[in-house]
């Protein structure tokens, strides 16, 4: 069969003796099924006119959302927020403070705003805000230290057990847990403690033991003696003196059937470990093995 007879045949353009060849072929049985069939299916309906209305009644029906822009409210509210940010940031750094602070075996020497000069012992912490110093020369001490104040405003170091307040002077101050001592060195001291006020001139201490306060003798130097290398006590607890041991050289103090109430009175040295150990246990009767970074003082009737 040529292969244009199927599509003459669909348009009618066949001749009878094509037609007839036609008919003759394999083929046209099968199109004549396909033929009939297609002649029984029907297109669904469609009403374009009625598709058109309800699509324009959707649309009309839909509820547009409208966001209301208004800048200048929109803008306030931005620099509302930065500025409150601003300022959180400010109160921030403004309530930061400088604190220098030592470990044990430590001590560092501190220059502040106001060029007053001050010496760290090891185991202390000094705090002050600089933002602020211009109008209050105030401090926070914890552990010992040694001021040369310059000559200005009222300066001020707070601390646990009390206050120190002077104007220009030279002084050291040692707060720690159950001790604390104010001396002297040049000009006027201030010192409040549980609410009463003491004046010492250079030359005079304030001690404060177990939050008693106990008579102190003058200082010989001009200077804390750990300043130059060494601690001294007068009539101490042996407790506060072997704590001083342990922060200077940085080891472990343990004791043994050590009255560590009983009062000391000597100098040890701060750079000569050995020095120390007998410095300390001869005039308290006791013995001490050291090992590494460990120290046990024992009594010597210990068992």
């Amino acid at each position: 069969m040529q292969e244009n007879y199927l599509a003459k045949w669909l348009n009618n353009e066949l001749s009878e003796e094509e037609l007839a060849a036609f008919k003759r072929s394999e083929e046209y049985a099968s199109y004549q099924k396909i033929v009939r069939a297609s002649d029984a299916l029907e297109a669904p309906s469609f009403d374009m006119e009625k598709a058109l209305s309800d699509f324009k009644d959707r649309q009309l029906n839909k509820e547009t959302k409208v966001i209301k822009m208004r800048p200048a409210q929109y803008l306030m509210r931005i620099a509302a927020a930065v500025t409150v940010l601003f300022a959180a940031t400010y109160f921030y750094i403004a309530s930061l403070n400088e604190t220098f602070s030592t470990e044990y075996a430590q001590r560092t020497e501190i220059v502040l705003p106001d060029a007053s000069e001050v010496l760290l012992n090891a185991e202390s912490e000094l705090s002050y805000s600089e933002r602020k110093w211009d109008s209050e020369r105030k401090l926070s001490l914890e552990g010992e230290a040694f001021f040369k104040v310059a000559k200005g405003k009222k300066f001020t170091v707070t601390t646990d057990l009390g206050t120190v307040s002077v104007l220009g002077t030279q002084f050291n101050v040692e707060s720690r847990k159950g001790f604390f001592e104010v001396t002297c060195y040049e000009g006027l001291v201030s010192v409040s403690f549980q609410g009463k006020e003491v004046k010492l001139p250079a030359g005079t201490s304030f001690l404060v033991v177990n939050d008693r306060i106990v008579p102190a003798e003058a200082p010989l130097t001009s200077v804390p003696s750990w300043i130059n290398n060494e601690s001294s006590f007068k009539s101490i607890p042996l407790t506060y003196v072997l704590n001083e041991f342990q922060r200077q050289y940085n080891v472990k103090v343990e004791t043994k059937n050590v009255d560590l109430t009983q009062l000391f009175t000597g100098t040890f040295s701060n750079t000569n470990i050995n020095l120390a150990l007998q410095s300390i246990s001869t005039p308290s009767q006791i013995s001490y093995t050291l090992e590494k970074n460990k120290v046990l003082f024992y009594a010597e009737n210990a068992p």
